[in-house]
Protein backbone atom coordinates (compact mmCIF):
# COMPACT_ATOMS: atom_id res chain seq x y z
CA UNK A 1 0.00 0.00 0.00
CA UNK A 2 1.16 3.55 -0.85
CA UNK A 3 1.42 6.49 1.57
CA UNK A 4 0.41 9.98 0.98
CA UNK A 5 3.57 11.13 -0.34
CA UNK A 6 3.71 8.70 -2.87
CA UNK A 7 0.36 9.79 -4.25
CA UNK A 8 1.66 13.43 -4.41
CA UNK A 9 4.56 12.08 -6.09
CA UNK A 10 3.11 9.90 -8.64
CA UNK A 11 -0.03 13.24 -9.56
CA UNK A 12 3.32 15.66 -9.48
CA UNK A 13 5.05 13.66 -12.31
CA UNK A 14 1.60 13.71 -14.75
CA UNK A 15 0.84 17.37 -13.87
CA UNK A 16 1.67 19.92 -16.43
CA UNK A 17 2.72 22.87 -14.96
CA UNK A 18 0.99 26.15 -16.40
CA UNK A 19 4.19 28.55 -15.05
CA UNK A 20 7.53 25.62 -15.67
CA UNK A 21 9.75 28.65 -14.49
CA UNK A 22 7.84 29.55 -11.31
CA UNK A 23 7.46 25.62 -10.69
CA UNK A 24 11.02 25.20 -11.03
CA UNK A 25 12.23 28.21 -8.83
CA UNK A 26 9.91 26.18 -6.35
CA UNK A 27 11.70 23.07 -6.63
CA UNK A 28 14.83 24.34 -6.94
CA UNK A 29 14.07 26.12 -2.82
CA UNK A 30 12.51 22.61 -1.37
CA UNK A 31 13.94 22.08 1.33
CA UNK A 32 15.08 18.15 1.75
CA UNK A 33 12.63 15.27 2.62
CA UNK A 34 14.43 14.88 5.40
CA UNK A 35 13.75 18.74 6.86
CA UNK A 36 11.16 18.73 5.38
CA UNK A 37 10.22 15.65 7.62
CA UNK A 38 11.41 17.00 11.12
CA UNK A 39 9.57 20.54 10.15
CA UNK A 40 6.23 18.90 10.15
CA UNK A 41 7.30 16.72 13.69
CA UNK A 42 7.95 20.07 15.47
CA UNK A 43 4.81 21.63 13.93
CA UNK A 44 3.34 18.21 15.42
CA UNK A 45 4.93 18.93 18.79
CA UNK A 46 3.43 22.36 18.53
CA UNK A 47 0.36 21.25 18.01
CA UNK A 48 -1.00 19.75 20.98
CA UNK A 49 -2.60 22.43 22.94
CA UNK A 50 -1.20 20.98 26.59
CA UNK A 51 2.21 20.75 25.54
CA UNK A 52 1.80 24.41 23.52
CA UNK A 53 0.64 25.91 27.29
CA UNK A 54 4.02 24.16 28.71
CA UNK A 55 5.54 26.19 25.69
CA UNK A 56 3.89 29.34 26.40
CA UNK A 57 4.74 29.30 30.13
CA UNK A 58 8.01 29.31 29.44
CA UNK A 59 7.89 31.90 26.69
CA UNK A 60 5.88 34.08 29.30
CA UNK A 61 7.88 33.15 32.62
CA UNK A 62 11.56 32.42 31.27
CA UNK A 63 12.89 29.17 32.77
CA UNK A 64 11.07 27.61 35.29
CA UNK A 65 11.12 23.97 37.04
CA UNK A 66 8.92 21.22 36.18
CA UNK A 67 6.26 21.74 39.52
CA UNK A 68 6.17 25.74 38.64
CA UNK A 69 5.12 24.83 34.83
CA UNK A 70 2.85 22.39 35.97
CA UNK A 71 1.26 25.20 38.28
CA UNK A 72 1.34 27.28 35.34
CA UNK A 73 -0.20 25.29 33.03
CA UNK A 74 -2.76 23.25 35.29
CA UNK A 75 -1.05 19.95 34.68
CA UNK A 76 0.17 17.24 36.56
CA UNK A 77 4.18 16.81 37.10
CA UNK A 78 4.20 13.97 35.50
CA UNK A 79 2.52 14.68 32.60
CA UNK A 80 4.84 17.68 32.20
CA UNK A 81 7.85 15.92 32.92
CA UNK A 82 6.86 13.32 30.34
CA UNK A 83 6.41 16.44 27.57
CA UNK A 84 9.23 18.51 28.25
CA UNK A 85 11.34 15.13 27.59
CA UNK A 86 9.75 15.21 24.55
CA UNK A 87 10.12 18.93 23.40
CA UNK A 88 13.69 18.11 25.02
CA UNK A 89 14.52 15.62 22.18
CA UNK A 90 12.94 17.60 19.27
CA UNK A 91 15.03 20.88 20.41
CA UNK A 92 12.20 23.11 21.65
CA UNK A 93 13.22 23.10 25.20
CA UNK A 94 16.63 22.89 26.78
CA UNK A 95 17.11 21.57 30.40
CA UNK A 96 19.60 22.99 33.51
CA UNK A 97 20.04 20.77 36.58
CA UNK A 98 20.33 22.48 39.67
CA UNK A 99 20.46 19.53 42.85
CA UNK A 100 17.63 17.82 42.29
CA UNK A 101 15.47 20.15 40.34
CA UNK A 102 15.16 20.47 36.60
CA UNK A 103 14.60 24.10 35.09
CA UNK A 104 13.46 24.68 31.58
CA UNK A 105 13.56 27.04 29.39
CA UNK A 106 12.91 27.45 25.26
CA UNK A 107 15.90 26.25 23.39
CA UNK A 108 17.06 29.08 21.10
CA UNK A 109 14.88 32.52 19.70
CA UNK A 110 13.92 30.60 16.68
CA UNK A 111 11.40 28.83 18.93
CA UNK A 112 10.79 32.43 20.74
CA UNK A 113 10.20 34.06 17.61
CA UNK A 114 8.29 30.92 15.93
CA UNK A 115 5.64 31.12 19.02
CA UNK A 116 5.69 35.01 19.04
CA UNK A 117 4.55 34.88 14.75
CA UNK A 118 2.02 32.49 15.91
CA UNK A 119 0.89 34.45 18.92
CA UNK A 120 0.46 37.33 16.30
CA UNK A 121 -1.24 35.79 13.63
CA UNK A 122 -4.09 34.97 15.83
CA UNK A 123 -4.80 37.89 17.60
CA UNK A 124 -4.17 39.76 14.11
CA UNK A 125 -7.43 41.42 12.38
CA UNK A 126 -6.95 41.87 8.89
CA UNK A 127 -8.29 44.89 7.49
CA UNK A 128 -11.24 44.41 5.22
CA UNK A 129 -10.23 45.04 1.37
CA UNK A 130 -11.87 48.08 -0.09
CA UNK A 131 -14.42 47.55 -2.82
CA UNK A 132 -14.37 51.36 -4.38
CA UNK A 133 -12.34 51.45 -7.41
CA UNK A 134 -9.38 53.21 -7.06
Amino acid sequence: MSNRSDVVQKEAETTRPVDPERVALALAAMPSSESIEELAQIFGLLSDPPRMRLIIALLRGGEMCVCDIAAVSGHRESAVSHALRLLRAHHVVRVRRSGRLAYYRLDDSHVRMLLDLGLSHITHVPVAHSTAAH
